[in-house]
């Protein structure tokens, strides 16, 4: 392979010839290199979901060097997906920006226009409706089925709350919280169970639960992620303190487990 010269940007602190010089590079990549030239949109497409949940776990940590990092390779798969599109004729990184220009444009009558709100809730109930404007047919729309379940009912709950569909006070949402957790111990302890009830329970009280956060502006998904971050360290605390006494953990009495948790409490071992 003959050698290509690295595009460098004339202006280094110039986003604009930066960015020509990235947009070159990733086109260079797709025409030379063998791994490369053989993607698709379809094949790289759950690398997308993975760097983005990378650049999550980044702002998770408060770690800058980690953030910056992962928005670059978030920036990288938007320029290959643009240029694999632009290459069945379908679209270009010019298009892509050139439509999330109009829409920031558009959805901001208020800094643009000439509308006016008196705060952010005024901006949520005009974005919705500035939707319907561009032809969505509901206001759920845009939530992908994919997403993980609990930030997908948070999702969900939001976008039905910009348009008055919502809870008027905390209290009636953990009433609804605590008539689900009913509705489902009494399936849970009939003399009859229904394991399809007990399911829907279930389901019914997550999504109680995921609101209820939501009104105390906790992200069920982050907090979530996290409590399984601390509950894996301290697993693997005890596992630890097991190797140290030379007992294999099924040996241990739960007894002693709980002690070795305590003393990984105390210790602050929480993330």
């Amino acid at each position: 392979m003959a050698n290509i010269q690295i595009p460098i940007p004339e202006n280094p602190n110039d986003v604009l010839s930066q960015m020509s010089a990235f947009i070159n590079l990733v086109s260079i990549l797709r025409r030379e290199c063998p791994w490369d030239k053989k993607q698709t949109n379809k094949t790289i497409a759950h690398l997308l979901i993975e760097e983005a949940y990378e650049t999550l776990e980044a702002i998770e940590n408060e770690d800058d060097e980690e953030f910056a990092k992962e928005l670059g390779d978030l920036l990288l798969h938007i320029v290959m997906h643009s240029i694999m599109a632009e290459e069945r004729g379908a679209f270009s990184l010019i298009t892509v920006i050139s439509k999330i220009h109009s829409k920031m444009v558009n959805r901001h009558p208020h800094v643009f226009g000439e509308v006016v709100v008196k705060d952010e809730n005024d901006v949520m109930q005009n974005w919705e409706q500035l939707k319907k404007n561009e032809g969505k047919k509901s206001a759920l729309e845009g939530v992908p089925n994919n997403l993980p379940a609990l930030l997908r009912a948070e999702r969900i709950q939001f976008k039905a709350s910009r348009v008055g569909f919502d809870w008027d006070k905390k209290e009636d949402v953990w009433d609804k919280v605590e008539e689900e957790m009913q509705e489902l111990k009494e399936e849970i302890f009939a003399t009859e169970r229904n394991q399809n009830r007990i399911n829907e329970e279930f389901g019914d009280l997550f999504f109680a639960l995921v609101n209820s956060a939501r009104f105390e502006n906790v992200i069920s998904e982050e907090v979530t992620q996290r409590a399984n971050k601390k509950f894996t360290n301290r697993f693997q605390f005890i596992e630890e303190k097991a190797k140290e006494i030379g007992k294999e953990m099924k040996d241990m009495t739960l007894g002693e487990m709980d002690e070795y948790w305590n003393e990984a409490k105390k210790m602050g071992i929480n993330s």
